[in-house]
């Protein structure tokens, strides 16, 4: 009997793996790794109460790199299941939610994380605009998603999705016309008031082998010049001219 075909970019997967979230050989290995580097660049509250909202959290997996920065860490997510282990796992405060209507007041929010969401959901520059909505001046906005090129498609569906290796994306986990075109990504962070730097980011390579024969836990992820796959972004939101009406 032939195997139903998987739907691309099939987030029902999302909570029929749940459990996997924290698998450190799973089919999430990958973004325990990428959290891990997105927690390095979060930069300490700097104010008792500061709130780091983030987005599409998944199960949590950015909360131990939180520890002793000082943020109430509040994780939104459309998964219930996911945000069952998100919350079992420390995240403080878990929201069911759209990620594209996100339930916070403007300029509300100290920090804003989007990480390897917005290549899963049809619009990503309105949840863009949404994180951008909420992030008080002055606050961070830090993103992680692919790039909308030949070669990421190539490596991130192709490869990664249907070699028999441990950690690989499951299939049908993406779409590759849904990956985010670069340029439009910093306009409508712009629009927004945040200006983002954007570099590449990859896995250690002589760390990746010693993971795959399970002689090492997990994998650094570490920045490149070329953001032609995987990408990091981040920025500050402007703070308002002096005498300007807000």
């Amino acid at each position: 009997m032939t195997k139903p075909k998987v739907k691309a970019n099939d987030l029902t997967q999302y909570d029929d793996l749940a459990d996997q979230w924290w698998d450190p050989r799973g089919p999430f290995a990958a973004l325990g790794w990428i959290a891990a580097k997105r927690g390095e660049l979060i930069p300490p509250a700097d104010r008792p109460g500061a709130r780091l909202v983030d987005v599409a959290c998944g199960g949590g997996l950015l909360h131990p790199h939180l520890a002793g920065k000082g943020y109430r860490h509040i994780g939104v997510d459309q998964s219930k299941r996911s945000l069952e282990v998100a919350a079992a796992h420390g995240v403080d405060e878990t929201v069911l939610a759209d990620v594209a209507t996100l339930p916070f007041e403007n300029d509300s929010v100290d920090v804003v994380v989007a990480g390897q969401c917005l290549e899963h959901v049809p619009d990503p520059y309105a949840v863009v605009a949404e994180c951008c909505r909420i992030l008080r001046p002055g606050g961070t906005l830090l993103l992680d998603t692919i790039a909308d090129t030949f070669l990421a498609r190539i490596l991130i569906v192709t490869l990664t999705e249907n070699l028999p290796l441990p950690g690989m994306a499951p299939k049908g986990c993406h779409d590759h016309r849904l990956f985010v075109n670069r340029p439009r990504l910093v306009r409508t962070a712009a629009l927004g008031g945040v200006e983002l730097r954007l570099y590449g980011l990859w896995p250690q390579a002589r760390a990746l082998i010693p993971w795959f024969f399970r002689l090492r836990s997990t994998v650094p992820m570490f920045p490149t010049r070329s953001t032609n796959v995987m990408f990091q972004a981040i920025g500050t939101k402007r703070l308002p001219a002096p005498g300007s009406a807000r």
